[in-house]
């Protein structure tokens, strides 16, 4: 009977999950509102203070929509029609609290506040500077990292940009096209990642059957906080979570090449997403065997060769020093990611707090590991979920780690909920049979 407690639990709380929509949408629009509201109040960069406000009054009116909808069906009137739909909440949070705060801070952006050394001015977060700076570096110089060692002045964290060689490409626009307030604001390196990953996204749909989105997939992925904040103020974290749905999506639908290409792409533009490749390969060996395994991994590696060597050979100290040491803590400027989660919250305790955590990271590492081996994925949403606890468990176990970075495994839930339905949808026929 003990024994039998949890799963009744966890059954409840599907039936309350899919049955009862209603009262936990009005509750995340809640928190959400919340959690926007103290950030236009209180934060120090003038970009997420904007974004706040905006998106105070977007969650205010999703939840007042959800409220309404949830008294509507009590009273035994559910309502029909468009403005019935658990989607206007949606859209408004879409419209009103992510791009009309994006358009703003691109506009604000012309004034020319961003490189200087006062957050509170700033209407772009520096990784956008940082991508659109190293563009016109790839361009000139054939690298997009400084030599740090050489510069005539102490190196800063924002001499360093630490992502891959492919990054820059977003930044491509601005240092082709920009240098007129008009072209400056259509090349923004945020209006890149969002259309990036928006394509992304219906790529993605298109290769899963275009199955119906959930409601829940979407606010999970699309709408929570931590996704809205980042399209508005930086973005490109949305991009490359973007191509990673695509190489999750190809190896779904057992294009292992295909699938291989992307990851190689988005892994040469920032390393975080290096650590889906262990998942991504076990669903095409849980698919497709060890052969189709092989051919993945050498793409991969064949690929992320090209993409990396040339740039490595330029100026191979300066790759390491922005590529490796930085994001790892070891270069010669301290990343500034420090967030206070338990990782970081552990290895500040001193030397053996720092031991720890990277234990805890390790055993983490190694949990999943053993996981994959012993049960390889076979289906897309079993890949997401993995993917999504894997990259979890490292933005809240690393010592060096951003709120932001919970965006990764909350989108990588929502995507489980869309690669689920793709899946249910196409088994629901020999089912019913």
């Amino acid at each position: 009977m003990v024994r039998g407690a949890p799963q009744r639990l966890g059954n409840r709380l599907a039936r309350y999950w899919t049955d009862r929509p209603l009262p936990l949408d009005l509750a995340f629009y809640l928190v959400c509102c919340g959690y926007a509201l103290g950030v236009a109040l209180t934060n120090e960069f003038y970009g997420y203070r904007v974004w706040g406000n905006f998106a105070t009054a977007a969650y205010g009116l999703a939840a007042a929509h959800s409220g309404w909808l949830l008294l509507r069906c009590r009273a035994g009137r559910v309502p029909g029609g468009w403005f019935g739909s658990r989607w206007v909440g949606l859209g408004s949070v879409g419209v009103l609290g992510m791009l009309a705060p994006l358009g703003t801070l691109v506009v604000r952006r012309l004034t020319g506040t961003d490189w200087l050394p006062t957050p509170w001015s700033w209407s772009a977060q520096p990784e956008v500077w940082v991508i659109e700076r190293s563009a016109s570096l790839l361009l000139d110089n054939g690298t997009p990292y400084v030599d740090v060692t050489a510069l005539d002045r102490s190196a800063e964290v924002n001499d360093y940009a630490p992502y891959g060689p492919v990054m820059p490409v977003f930044g491509l626009p601005r240092a082709l096209f920009g240098g007129s307030p008009l072209a400056d604001a259509l090349t923004d390196a945020r209006l890149m990642f969002l259309v990036t990953a928006a394509v992304c996204v219906w790529l993605t749909l298109r290769l899963l059957g275009s199955p119906p989105v959930p409601v829940r997939a979407a606010q999970l992925a699309v709408v929570c906080p931590v996704t809205a904040l980042t399209s508005a103020a930086a973005g490109p974290d949305l991009a490359i979570l973007g191509l990673i749905l695509v190489a999750g999506a190809l190896a779904a639908r057992d294009r292992q090449g295909t699938a291989a290409v992307v990851l190689a792409v988005v892994a040469s533009a920032k390393l975080i997403a290096v650590l889906t490749a262990p998942v991504l390969a076990m669903l095409v060996f849980g698919r497709l065997g060890g052969r189709a395994l092989g051919r993945f991994l050498l793409t991969l590696l064949t690929v992320g060769g090209l993409l990396n060597l040339p740039v490595l050979l330029v100026d191979p100290r300066a790759f390491v020093e922005h590529v490796i040491l930085f994001p790892a803590g070891l270069g010669e400027v301290t990343s500034p990611a420090a967030s206070p989660l338990p990782g970081y919250l552990i290895a500040s305790t001193g030397a053996v707090g720092q031991v720890l955590a990277f234990l805890l990271l390790g055993g983490a590492a190694l949990a999943i590991a053993v996981w994959l081996l012993r049960r390889p994925p076979v289906r897309g949403s079993d890949a997401m979920l993995r993917i999504a606890i894997g990259l979890g468990a490292f933005t809240l176990l690393t010592p060096a780690t951003r709120f932001g970075y919970l965006v990764y495994p909350l989108v990588m839930l929502g995507a489980m909920l869309c690669f689920r339905a793709a899946e249910q949808r196409e088994t629901a026929p020999a089912t019913s049979s």
